[in-house]
């Protein structure tokens, strides 16, 4: 079984791939503070500060996505999807020059799947 801690649709990798030319490399970090600071963000690979609060998920369509680590230890039992949807957020991520703003969606790990990610 090959499990991945951060999937994406195929809308949110033409947006990475829009990005990607205009911007070159990219990145995820996903704070888990209020309003939009909760949302996953994209920035050019290495604008973004990462350090031991931090926790590298792994790479999602050639990017890396980071979580604060407070906030995986919320998350650490789902699996997330890297979505778009319409509207503009109030961050510094990339796309919301776009009118659109990437989103997380989850669901929780079975117990295999949880057994699994605990082997890795």
């Amino acid at each position: 079984m090959d499990l991945e801690r951060v999937k994406i649709t195929e809308e949110a990798k033409k947006v990475i791939d829009e990005l990607r030319a205009k911007h070159g490399s990219l990145m995820f970090h996903q704070s888990g503070g209020c309003c939009d600071g909760s949302q996953p963000m994209c920035f050019e690979e290495g604008e973004f500060k990462t350090g031991d609060s931090d926790v590298l998920l792994g790479q999602v369509y050639g990017c890396n996505f980071y979580m604060n680590r407070d906030q995986f230890e919320y998350w650490k039992h789902t699996q997330l999807t890297l979505d778009v949807v319409p509207g503009r957020g109030s961050s510094f991520s990339l796309e919301i020059p776009l009118g659109l703003r990437f989103h997380i969606r989850s669901r929780i790990f079975t117990d295999e799947e949880m057994e699994q990610l605990q082997a890795i």
